[in-house]
């Protein structure tokens, strides 16, 4: 495996308050990347950063709806916090993921996997807020800069192939 430095650098400069500034121009970048390369990588993959390209049906239009999130990996499976980059609101891919318990994924370039979806309560969140915010730091500034909304938190689990037929039939 090769050393790179991004990851490192990518952490610390995502520290400073003035970057949460910076989402108009990173979120279009995002797509533009994902739509230019089928989906294989979008800004935090250059950045050496974990990212997740998260499938839900939408709670209220019933379709199908796509973002691409920093994650954080844990085992086999991702936790996924609902910073919205600090704004005061929750953002809407945490309300769809919410209102469901399957997803679809696509982690490191792979094909789409379907996901169990489990939001993230009580003690728990605790322990997993701090796992969180020890593998990006960034977090913390977004929860101050968000006036203190307790961020929602999900875990994504791999479904088996068996179990996931009904997912890719809805996901999609």
């Amino acid at each position: 495996m090769v050393w790179n430095p991004l990851p490192g650098f990518a952490r610390v400069f995502a520290s400073q308050p003035w970057v949460m500034r910076g989402a108009g121009v990173v979120l279009p970048t995002e797509r533009l990347l994902r739509k230019l390369s089928g989906g294989r990588w979008g800004v935090l993959d250059l950045a050496g950063l974990p990212s997740i390209e998260i499938t839900v049906v939408g709670r209220k239009s019933g379709q199908p709806r796509t973002t691409s999130l920093l994650c954080v990996p844990d085992g086999d499976g991702f936790y996924l916090v609902g910073s919205n980059w600090g704004k005061p609101e929750h953002p809407a891919w945490s309300a769809n993921l919410r209102a469901s318990r399957t997803a679809s994924a696509r982690f490191d370039g792979s094909s789409a996997f379907p996901v169990s979806v489990v939001e993230i309560t009580g003690v728990e969140r605790k322990r997993v807020w701090d796992q969180a915010v020890e593998f990006w730091p960034g977090y913390e500034m977004e929860f101050q800069r968000s006036g203190g909304r307790e961020f929602r938190i999900f875990r994504l689990d791999r479904i088996a192939l068996s179990e996931g037929i009904d997912c890719e039939i809805r996901c999609h």
